[in-house]
């Protein structure tokens, strides 16, 4: 036989359970930023930065600073006397100094240069779109003033309207005047004009 089991089972509470269970992530929150071991920066503000600074070592103001800056270094460590001198020839620690400012120089002016190049290739994509809008914009305009052209040519012009004026009072004038027909009918109020002639008063 099975033993009894000697008491009946404790009842958990509600949440033991599920406190004990890991929790699976929820689908309708976003999941927390991962942490990272490299320092996160903003490479707008960056770039900007690095802008600002090539643009002051392109500038004459840098080289006379620069300039200023190294003759009181080499005047300093040779006229001074040996115990205030810091880097005495062939200054070596000026030597540093240089190549330090030159291998900083020139990735932030080439970082520079790069977004120059991004923006001048936004503007030419923007200039090209609106070359070909204008483009668009120009054949639309050539194309209805084609179409006017064409209107206008059906149109009755002042003097085609005048010259017929004075057919039809030549006819009344030849009406009044009794011009009649071998039948007795009267003439037709204006005969049928060549082709050539409408052209002509167009």
């Amino acid at each position: 036989m099975v033993p009894e089991r000697e008491g009946v089972r404790e009842r958990l509470p509600a949440g033991a359970t599920a406190a004990g269970r890991p929790r699976a992530p929820r689908l309708d929150q976003p999941r927390p930023p991962r942490r990272r071991l490299l320092p996160e920066w903003d490479p707008e503000a960056f770039g900007r930065i690095s802008e600002r600074i090539a643009r002051f070592i392109g500038t004459g103001r840098f080289l006379v600073w620069m300039t200023v800056v190294i003759i009181v270094w080499v005047l300093w460590n040779v006229s001074a006397p040996r115990s205030l001198r810091f880097d005495e020839y062939p200054f070596i620690f000026l030597t540093l100094a240089l190549s330090l400012q030159a291998s900083y120089a020139a990735p932030l002016i080439l970082l520079a240069q790069n977004r120059q190049d991004d923006r001048d290739r936004v503007n030419l994509e923007q200039d090209r779109k609106q070359n070909e809008r204008s483009i668009a914009d120009t054949e639309y305009l050539t194309r209805e003033i084609a179409a006017l052209r064409i209107g206008l040519g059906e149109v009755a012009t002042r003097d085609w309207i005048r010259s017929e004026l004075q057919d039809v009072v030549k006819e009344l004038e030849e009406r009044q005047n009794g011009h009649k027909d071998p039948h007795g009918s009267l003439p037709a109020m204006r005969a049928e004009r060549p082709p050539e002639r409408d052209a002509d008063d167009r």
